[in-house]
């Protein structure tokens, strides 16, 4: 298969003609742009809430699907086990949803990822527990879980991959940003619907009936996301290839691999970037502000919020900046700032309340910096194969070094307090390596992208 030139695309989008003969001009985003974008980043904020709720109530499921007298830290880890299987099984879930969207369309695909996180949530929020049945009650767990985490293995890839193909070439940073904080909104959903149920029911209630709440909350939202999603239309860019007929003719995955194997790498790189940013600074940080700073559990979830806050809004305005700079430049100038503003915060977190508050919110911004991660994979492998490549890339390296961070960091704190601040110094200087080696191979690593795309796809010949 042969690779399409980047620098040939960024010639015709400055106004040369392509083969057929059409200027291409850059447009901004229209109406019909912004309404996609809500509609994905809705879509994907709910799904995210389905798949990351379960961590809030790990505690109290796991007391009601396992035997009574279980110790104590036997149940903890087969509760995070079951929610760590999410996780494993997103590779698998990605790889077959990319498939069917790179053969058949990205709409179908995109649609049925978030119905069936709508369905496996339900099922969660309904699922009798072992007093009732005894241990099929783990078992329907695990189940629902696997397909919370197929299901969220096809929703974000396709999302970056729909939205990419969907929006000007200029704008393409500034539209997967926003789903970056679109999923982002998801976590402080699930953070403060968590906090509201444990604020407005017993312990007692929670444990008979309020723990199923979210799950219906997050089921019920997703069945309306699905009914939104029935608007959207295929991207402009598949609808091209499938009109003259460039769809992949093998195993995508199989193109990936043999032709795609530097992009392949960079992508999954650029996801542990990302996860591991997001993981450490705010799934983890709320336990470390009390077990290392002694705040509150009220004070480290206000803390958590408040950085969570600046997270979305630096995430959008990662991919408008990466849209101006290119990710080259971009992610040298990124990964210092979020290697100076994430140890800053470690460094200086338990000095008072304010003081954590401010450091969080600059330490959120500059995790955002991972906004701009999708812009560099949807660009990193042509259309034909998009899908697979940037699903493949990105499940199996959050499956990995989405799993290993909080064990490694875990591992590391009693040896060292400031462990997470020198893992994400790593991180920052593994984004640094990233952007350097852009600057080298960038030409032969960025593919096109935007909606501009459907005017040099050539036919076949």
């Amino acid at each position: 298969m042969s690779r399409i030139s980047g620098d040939w695309f960024v010639r015709v989008l400055k106004g040369r003609s392509n083969s057929a003969g059409v200027s291409v001009k850059p447009r901004p985003l229209s109406p019909q742009d912004y309404r996609l974008l809500g509609l994905a980043a809705l879509g994907g904020a709910l799904e995210f809430y389905d798949f990351i709720i379960f961590v809030f109530f790990a505690v109290v499921i796991g007391k009601l699907f396992f035997p009574p007298g279980m110790p104590e830290w036997l149940l903890t880890i087969q509760v995070f086990g079951i929610f760590g299987t999410g996780y494993l099984v997103r590779p698998l879930g990605g790889i077959v949803l990319a498939h069917f969207g790179d053969l058949f369309g990205r709409k179908r695909i995109f649609a049925f990822s978030i119905l069936l996180m709508a369905l496996a949530t339900l099922g969660m929020a309904s699922l009798p527990v072992y007093a009732s049945i005894g241990v099929a009650a783990p078992v329907l767990l695990v189940i629902t879980r696997i397909l919370q985490g197929a299901a969220i293995g096809g929703e974000v890839p396709g999302a970056w991959t729909f939205v990419a193909e969907h929006v000007p070439s200029r704008q393409v940073g500034f539209g997967c940003g926003v789903l970056c904080a679109g999923l982002t909104l998801g976590i402080l959903l699930g953070v403060l619907v968590a906090a509201l149920i444990n604020e407005v029911f017993t312990p007692a209630d929670v444990a008979a009936f309020a723990w199923r709440i979210p799950f219906f909350i997050g089921g019920i939202f997703g069945l309306i996301a699905v009914y939104l999603r029935r608007w959207l239309r295929e991207t402009p860019v598949f609808t091209e290839m499938e009109r003259r007929h460039r769809l992949v003719p093998e195993l995508p995955l199989k193109v990936v691999l043999r032709d795609y194997p530097h992009s392949v790498v960079i992508s999954m790189l650029l996801t542990w970037f990302l996860s591991a940013g997001v993981v450490v600074t705010t799934l983890m940080t709320a336990t470390f502000l009390q077990q290392l700073y002694g705040y509150t559990a009220q004070q480290s979830l206000l803390a958590t919020g408040f950085g969570t806050l600046f997270l979305i809004f630096g995430s959008a305005a990662a991919g408008a900046i990466v849209d101006r700079i290119g990710s080259r430049g971009f992610f040298v100038a990124g990964s210092i700032f979020f290697g100076a503003a994430t140890f800053t915060f470690y460094s200086f977190a338990a000095a008072s309340l304010p003081i954590a508050l401010a450091l969080y919110a600059f330490m959120g911004l500059s995790v955002g910096v991972a906004g701009a991660v999708p812009y560099a994979m949807v660009r990193a492998f042509p259309a034909c194969v998009r899908f697979t490549g940037v699903s493949f890339s990105y499940n199996l390296s959050y499956a990995v070094f989405g799993g290993l961070t909080p064990v490694t960091v875990a591992l590391l704190l009693p040896l060292n307090p400031m462990a997470p601040a020198y893992y994400l110094l790593f991180i920052a200087a593994l984004a640094l390596g990233i952007g350097l080696y852009l600057y080298k191979n960038g030409d032969r690593l960025e593919f096109p992208a935007g909606i501009e795309e459907r005017s040099v796809v050539p036919s076949q010949q």
